[in-house]
């Protein structure tokens, strides 16, 4: 089971006031919510564990279905509270994302050799990430993984040239189509913090070129994730040739991260800013905002470990996003 068409367009149904707000996108064929929830930060320990769970459920119940995690998140810990909070939800109605590459304590296997580790930090190789996969699929409780993104690729850059980071690219996604013939994840794509940002680090258009030699015109890259926030817009400017420009022309979805950057943004936003994102009751709900205004990006991702973070972030849900040409103001 995975997310579905039916699903995930029941779901926003049962959300009328922010459906017709435009709080759900239309992604690859499913209604998902313009917000969703991030499991990043918190301790790893049984009460941060019950804080998320209760976060996940209040989100899943309240509008947000699309959740995002990582196997190295609170030491897999992430993972297995998204997997509690699924257990009360309807599968076919939530978005599953999670990530591997970072090397994860307890979950790291015996048959790595030494030249597939980076740094003694990050693999990439494709029995690797098959054993990520497996691992995460357990601990969130699905038959199928929804996104499964490669977690900071670009980090393979500061230790093998180009040549053999696109050699180690080209092996990864041959295997993450073959686990996607097997229904084991659904899409893939690349997760990163410098990737996007950086001239000299990633080309989504070489990445997407890669997929497609491995699997074809149907390949299964089609996700991005990137920080975007008020005081990170690179994947924005520069346009006409901007990343979520380049995304956009290879059918590629872009998803959000940092978009509060930790409440810093919140503590630097301009007058100005506030004035043009009007109907908002917070400071936070006016950076999710901004961010999922933006055109390109379909997910605003937030890290919200406790239920009332939820429900004060889902305050911007019935308000609708920035048109364009008001958008477009808060850059002059």
């Amino acid at each position: 089971m995975h997310a579905t068409a039916e699903g995930t367009t029941r779901y926003a149904e049962r959300h009328p006031e922010y459906r017709a707000a435009g709080f759900y996108r239309t992604v690859l064929g499913l209604s998902v919510s313009s917000l969703g929830i991030g499991t990043y930060l918190g301790a790893d320990d049984d009460a941060a564990d019950r804080a998320y769970i209760e976060a996940l459920a209040a989100a899943g119940e309240g509008g947000i279905n699309f959740f995002d995690s990582a196997i190295n998140y609170r030491r897999q810990r992430s993972e297995r509270s998204i997997g509690a909070a699924l257990r009360t939800l309807e599968r076919d109605e939530i978005v599953v994302c999670t990530k591997a590459g970072f090397l994860t304590p307890g979950a790291v296997p015996d048959s790595l050799e030494p030249d597939d580790v980076v740094g003694g930090m990050h693999s990439m190789s494709p029995h690797f990430l098959a054993d990520q996969i497996d691992r995460s699929r357990m601990n969130l409780g699905v038959d199928t993984i929804d996104v499964f993104y490669l977690h900071n690729p670009e980090t393979q850059l500061g230790f093998r040239t180009r040549e053999e980071f696109e050699a180690r690219i080209r092996r990864a996604f041959f295997k993450l189509e073959g686990l996607a013939d097997e229904g084991k994840i659904r899409w893939y794509g690349a997760a990163t913090w410098d990737g996007f940002r950086k001239k000299e680090a990633l080309s989504l258009e070489r990445l997407a070129e890669i997929a497609a030699g491995e699997g074809g015109p149907g390949h299964r890259f089609r996700f991005i994730q990137m920080p975007f926030n008020l005081g990170m817009v690179e994947a924005f400017v520069g346009r006409p040739g901007c990343v979520l420009e380049q995304a956009e022309r290879l059918g590629i979805v872009t998803i959000a991260s940092a978009t509060l950057l930790q409440a810093q943004v919140l503590a630097h936003m301009p007058d100005t800013v506030r004035e043009l994102l009007p109907g908002l009751e917070s400071d936070a709900q006016r950076a999710i905002q901004f961010t999922r205004s933006t055109p390109g990006i379909s997910v605003a991702l937030v890290g919200m470990g406790r239920a009332e973070h939820v429900r004060e972030n889902l305050g911007m849900a019935a308000v609708p996003p920035l048109a364009r040409e008001d958008y477009f103001r808060l850059y002059r």
